[in-house]
């Protein structure tokens, strides 16, 4: 009977091996090698939110390129077909066509001219002289542009900054699961183990169902790691701009960069985003002297060329128009002085942005440097669980075989072992993305 339920329990076991070998081929078949080098470069070149970022700045450098109108001339082209029977416009239209006669100055013709038709093509220039308000506007929309640029260079470093640490997600989960692998062949070993132990009278039957519950509890745990992976690996498609519906596998492994920290960090105020900050409080600058400048007045040259003719594009009668225009808005309703203020209120909140803006950015430099240290030790301590656990294992595994140990000790010193390797690993993921963090504030 003993050898019965041996032989079975076998076999039980060597089909489970053989569903694995099979399940971990189907996942080997569905799984896509990836470099980090290749997914900074995918990242950079198909991510959607730099895309966006990208038409920020060639928003901003169209609204600089609209600013050009301050300074260059604006001709237009028009033509204009009129018809009536007004006795003014009927003789001024003549006049227009050079086409009076003493004829039309009878008193009946002048009176009722009857219909008189009139074309006129002409062409309009009006050339900005002085207009203080929009330079200002332009100064304002060429340091926009810059700040924009500034910020689209910035997202580039996070989108690069956040494809790293997915990346390295994806190494600590794929860890994850084979920590959760291995430990589930071990589990396997040691329920095969008391299970042979059980048919032969060696141990109780609560001690094999403890082996039977671990076994049960690896397998969640497996399926939890095994979800995540999968989470990651589509996130990191996602942030690459590819539609991989193969889960995506690291062609590094999750190691520790060089703990030599011999660097000082300090906030760089030559920092892309912080640079942006100051290009917008400038420009803000020049908005609020724009809205001053609104009272100066402006000087255009104007001048245009026209013909006048009685058939449709007809070019009879040609005559032309050159001045210059003053104009001074001296009072506006009180809505350019409201202006000011506005735009006053608005530089004043862009300059208070700027300074928190910075003093959370040196206060986050502090956290990260922090961090790194608090990881550093987090690395040698783990390392130093890991080595006591795996020992402490394998002294209580042998003592178990020997039935110095019960089931309980076995179980409770491999669950330990295996949480200090997910633990390990949690510590150089730690490390590892905090020097990458620390160098993106920093940089």
């Amino acid at each position: 009977m003993y050898k019965t339920e041996l032989k079975k329990s076998i076999l039980a076991s060597v089909f489970s091996l053989i569903l694995l070998a099979s399940f971990q081929n189907v996942e080997a078949q569905t799984s896509s090698l990836i470099s980090l080098e290749e997914v900074k470069a995918k990242a950079l070149d198909k991510n959607k939110s730099l895309k966006i970022s990208q038409q920020d700045y060639a928003f901003a450098k169209a609204q600089y390129e609209s600013s050009r109108a301050i300074l260059l001339p604006q001709i237009r082209l028009s033509n204009t077909s009129t018809f009536t029977n007004n006795p003014l416009n009927a003789f001024g239209f003549k006049l227009l066509q050079r086409d009076v006669s003493s004829e039309d100055f009878d008193p009946d013709l002048l009176n009722n001219p009857g219909d008189v038709e009139n074309f006129n093509t002409r062409i309009e220039l009006m050339q900005p002289l002085i207009n203080v308000d929009g330079w200002k506007e332009r100064k304002t929309a060429s340091l926009s542009l810059q700040a924009s640029d500034l910020q689209s260079q910035r997202t580039e470093e996070f989108i690069e900054l956040e494809a790293i640490k997915t990346y390295m997600q994806l190494q600590l989960a794929v860890k994850s699961v084979e920590v959760l692998e291995q430990a589930r062949v071990t589990a396997g070993e040691n329920r095969i183990w008391a299970k042979n132990n059980l048919v032969q009278g060696l141990i109780q039957n609560a001690s094999y169902l403890d082996m039977e519950v671990r076994v049960s509890e690896i397998e969640h745990k497996l399926q939890l790691a095994d979800s995540h992976l999968k989470n990651v690996s589509e996130y990191l498609s996602f942030l690459i701009g590819e539609e991989n519906k193969a889960i995506l596998r690291p062609t590094e492994e999750l190691v520790i960069n060089s703990l030599d920290e011999g660097s000082e960090y300090a906030l760089n105020m030559e920092r892309k985003d912080l640079l942006a900050m100051q290009f917008a409080v400038e420009a803000q600058e020049q908005m609020f002297q724009s809205s001053k400048m609104k009272f100066i007045p402006r000087a255009n040259a104007v001048a245009n060329y026209e013909w006048n003719d009685a058939s449709f594009m007809g070019f009879g009668a040609n005559n032309y128009l050159v001045g210059l225009q003053l104009s001074w808005d001296i009072f506006s309703g009180y809505k350019n002085i409201g202006k000011i203020h506005q735009e006053k209120a608005q530089l004043e909140k862009v300059n208070l942005e700027k300074e928190k803006y910075i003093e959370e950015s040196a206060l986050e430099v502090n956290k990260a440097v922090r961090q790194l240290n608090d990881a550093k030790k987090q690395i040698e301590l783990s390392s130093l669980a890991l080595e006591q656990s795996k020992e402490a294992y394998r002294i209580t595994n042998n003592r178990f075989r020997e039935g110095l140990e019960k089931s309980k000790d076995l179980l409770y010193a491999e669950t330990k072992y295996h949480e200090k390797e997910l633990e390990y690993a949690q510590a150089i993921f730690n490390f590892n993305f905090s020097k990458v963090y620390l160098k993106y504030l920093t940089q």
